[in-house]
């Protein structure tokens, strides 16, 4: 590899005696680091301080108000820039929640900080993995995650696990000059490397690279308030002219109110009347609820990394899994053996829990699975010399899980043994009893070498690809996979092994045992699946694996096509290319299952589900999934994920369990649903507030209403219920359309308050009234129709939401009613005049929105009745 532009240059020693004993001098090292070779990478687990910023503070809302409170500031009446802490209060909630979630993932990534075995100077020593260098002679031991990428220069049986770049969850034997990985995990065995690409070069980090361009959640809460922002964007400037040469107008002209100063107070006025028109409380509730979303969920460890993604999986259509790590846990177990001594294999209840555990009572002649009546002894024989098979100390992890259910099995007295070899495929045990061979049914019982049949050495691990020796048991290996397991063979010869360095198989080798694994599915699976099939949710799974395997683990856990069939593993070579969008998302749309799915395929997955309209989430562990995680609407990592997969994802389950998602739900749903609730009180007074300064601006009269009094409606009749009734639980599945559903009752709602109080207004002036009383009348018919609008957003009635009501009404009474209140906020002692308009007006208003409720409340029922 060059050097990196801008540094000095290094070129790694060659590898030979001196460098295999000794590896990188410390001289040497010295000159990988001036030349910028070293493992060092910016592998944050979570989103940087500056991204988080930009999207809590730089956004239309701050703008808007940022505006006015600099205005206001301007000409010194800093009493009237309150609304300035609705600004900082919304922006310091968003960005200190997602503060909270970045250190909590960047903390979990300090404790899981790994450390590579390197050689230097002849000394082994633990560093830190980015003070790894390029050329760097490495030692990779069982349960090491290989830090760079590297090629073999000794392998003792080194098996690595590279489902977190490929998918693929079977374990691959690397012998010497293979190459390996970054981010790959050493599951068996040992191995020697040298480094051959660091940092930003290696295969894991350029990924990581990819994936981490900047992109924000897609919140459908969010978006139609911004949406209404950007429109009162368009008039506020216009409007608040309008409303400054209106008031000045009314100061006695231009040149009066600057020599007089009034200009400062028409400045005022102007931009009270425009904040009017933004709804602040609903900007500032929305991320309220989405942080106290935020808390519970992390107390069930699901970690928000960004808070509008609690509103995004209750709107989720299609949901796509990997299967090891979401369906799965990855890790095989034994889930029983079958005795084919005696008779060909058969398939019994050797698929029940009852066969699944075999311990030292097995010996007592049962053959799992079959009716044969075998000898006790050639059946204890064959498992003896299974449990030898599978309990040295170099064994493999399938081995492991092996000799896990071989508890109480005296392993066999050995003769001469040979250890398994990915190359052949088999490992082998001589005994008092004959030659017993433990390895791929296709290879096995095929008498292959293991380099003669090309079909069998290309033949999937879990049994497929079959030969036609010992037809029956083969048969049976076949059915087997159909379930999803995983088959292997002890088949045993009267012949002696060959002792020769390139040993071949005995020529009479008969099935002795079927060992069937399985691989763990997770308990929690099930259940999780049935729920989202229920809130009609379609599922995706999406795995590396062999798409037969994969099928049969979905179909255990109830999982069906589109069309109510089981579901088929669609091998995901044979799609069409990923360019052609369309051609793809029609085979998504008539399958479930896709095996053999490589990472630039599960990027084109997502693209075409969005493109039929889907809301997709996607579920993912590797560095192989960032990028689809990235462009799927909700990226969710497990907690065990690659930090890459994490800093790309919106939700993160922080202890890996997929039953944690319903819960994601659950908040999702309160949150559009709450939210959609009290939206309309916001959007009401948008509405009211907008065409009030638009009078004003026209007609030139004095605006209605002084801050103060605004302060009574804004609180008794949006602020204080909002709050209440958005943070409450509620059931309400998601339905689209927010915006447009909330305008059908805000805008018309706001249209028949500004009458009424037009009119009242109105009415008081010919009746003679002073200002006073018409400022306080006007006052007094905003909060009664907004009064009455609450009870039609609480409606369905419960007895908390008509409480909430009564105490509404009778906090706005005793401002009415109780004179030091009345004072405060210079509202006046009605007249009987006053009093008459008051009742006749506030009667018209809540009459004309009762009525215009239950029109909307009929339309929506007629529309869910025809599934619109």
């Amino acid at each position: 590899m060059s050097a990196r532009v801008g540094h000095a240059s290094y070129t790694p020693p060659a590898v030979d005696e001196l460098y295999l004993a000794q590896g990188l001098s410390f001289k040497q090292v010295a000159h990988a680091r001036a030349a910028d070779e070293t493992n060092e990478f910016d592998n944050s687990s979570s989103r940087s301080i500056v991204a988080i910023l930009r999207a809590n503070v730089f956004t239309i809302f701050n703008a808007i108000l940022a505006s006015a409170v600099v205005v206001v500031l301007a000409v010194g009446s800093w009493q009237d820039a309150v609304f300035g802490f609705v600004l900082l209060l919304n922006t310091l909630t968003g960005t200190i929640a997602e503060l909270r979630a970045k250190r909590a993932l960047d903390n979990l990534a300090v404790l899981a900080a790994p450390t590579a075995h390197v050689i230097r100077d002849g000394e082994a020593k633990d560093i830190e993995v980015s003070q790894v260098v390029l050329g760097e002679l490495l030692e990779l031991r069982s349960g090491d995650q290989v830090p760079a990428d590297g090629q073999v220069l000794s392998s003792n049986g080194c098996e690595i696990d590279e489902s977190i770049l490929t998918g693929e969850s079977v374990a691959v034997r690397k012998h010497e000059n293979d190459q390996v990985l970054s981010g790959t995990t050493v599951i068996g065995g040992s191995a020697r490397i040298r480094v051959t690409a660091v940092g930003e070069h290696s295969y894991a980090n350029r990924l990581a690279m990819e994936a981490r361009k900047y992109s924000v959640v897609t919140s459908e809460l969010q978006e139609g308030t911004n949406r209404v922002l950007t429109w009162i964007s368009w008039v506020i400037v216009p409007m608040t002219l309008l409303l400054l040469w209106s008031q000045l107008r009314v100061a006695g002209g231009i040149s009066e109110a600057l020599d007089s100063g009034q200009w400062k107070a028409a400045m005022v006025l102007a931009v009270a009347g425009v904040v009017g028109m933004v709804p602040q409380g609903l900007v500032l509730l929305t991320s309220v609820n989405f942080a106290a979303a935020a808390m519970t969920l992390a107390r069930r460890k699901v970690l928000v990394q960004e808070l509008p993604a609690v509103e995004v999986l209750a709107r989720v259509d299609m949901l796509c899994l990997d299967k090891t790590g979401t369906l799965t846990s990855g890790a095989v177990e034994l889930d029983h053996i079958e005795s084919c001594l005696g008779s060909a294999c058969a398939d019994g209840d050797g698929g029940s829990p009852a066969a699944g555990k075999v311990s030292a009572d097995a010996a007592a002649g049962g053959s799992a699975g079959t009716g044969a009546v075998v000898p006790a002894s050639a059946d204890d024989a064959s498992r003896a010399a299974l449990a030898y098979l599978v309990g040295g100390s170099e064994v493999n992890a399938t081995g492991s899980a092996i000799a896990a259910g071989l508890t109480g099995l005296e392993p066999a007295q050995a003769r001469y043994a040979i250890a398994f070899n990915s190359a052949r495929k088999w490992s082998a045990v001589q005994t008092q009893a004959g030659a017993y061979v433990l390895g791929a049914p296709e290879i096995v019982l095929a008498g292959s070498t293991g380099s003669g049949s090309t079909e069998a050495d290309n033949a999937d691990s879990d049994g497929t690809g079959l030969g036609s020796t010992d037809n029956a048991a083969l048969e049976r290996v076949k059915a087997l996979a159909g379930t999803g397991k995983r088959v292997l063979v002890l088949a045993h010869s009267n012949q002696a092994l060959d002792q020769s360095e390139n040993p071949t198989l005995p020529k009479d080798l008969t099935a002795a045992l079927l060992v069937v694994l399985a691989e763990q599915v997770r308990p929690d699976a099930a259940q999780t699946l049935d729920y989202f099939k229920r809130q009609g949710v379609a599922v995706r799974v999406i795995s590396g694996d062999n798409p037969v395997t994969v099928a049969a683990i979905a179909a255990h856990l109830g999982l069906r096509n589109p069309d109510g069939g089981e579901p088929v593993g669609v091998d995901a070579r044979t799609l069409p290319a990923i360019e052609d969008t369309q051609a793809l998302a029609d085979v998504l749309e008539k399958h479930t299952v896709f095996g053999r799915v490589t990472p630039e395929q599960k990027r084109a997955f997502v693209n075409a589900l969005k493109s039929r309209g889907h809301t997709v989430a996607m579920t993912g562990d590797g560095v192989n999934d960032a990028l689809a995680l990235k462009d799927a609407d909700l990226g969710i990592a497990m907690g065990n994920a690659a930090p890459a997969t994490k800093a790309v994802s919106r939700l993160v389950l922080l202890n890996s369990q997929f039953d944690a998602l319903p819960s994601v739900v659950a908040e999702g749903r309160r949150v559009i649903a709450n939210m959609e609730r009290v939206a309309s009180l916001f959007l009401t007074k948008t509405t009211w507030a907008a065409l009030l300064a638009a009078v004003v601006a026209i007609t030139g009269f004095v605006y209605p209403f002084l801050p103060r009094q605004l302060t009574i409606v804004s609180s008794l009749t949006i602020g204080i219920p909002a709050f209440v009734l958005a943070l409450a639980p509620t059931n309400q599945r998601y339905r689209a359309g927010f915006l447009a559903r909330v305008l059908r009752l805000s805008v018309p709602a706001g249209v028949i308050v500004v009458v009424g109080v037009l009119c009242a207004r109105l009415t008081l002036i010919l009746m003679g009234s002073n200002r006073n009383q018409i400022s306080s009348v006007c006052t007094l018919v905003l909060v009664a129709g907004g009064l009455w609008l609450l009870s039609l957003t609480a409606r369905p009635w419960v007895w908390w939401r008509a409480a909430l009501v009564v105490i509404m009404s009778a906090a706005a009474l005793a401002v009415v009613l109780l004179a030091p209140l009345r004072g405060f906020f210079d509202l006046a002692a009605l007249t009987a005049n006053s009093w008459l308009v008051l009742v006749c007006a506030a009667g018209i208003v809540c009459a004309a929105l009762e009525t215009l409720g239950r029109y909307n409340a009929a339309r929506a029922q007629n529309s869910q009745a025809h599934g619109v």
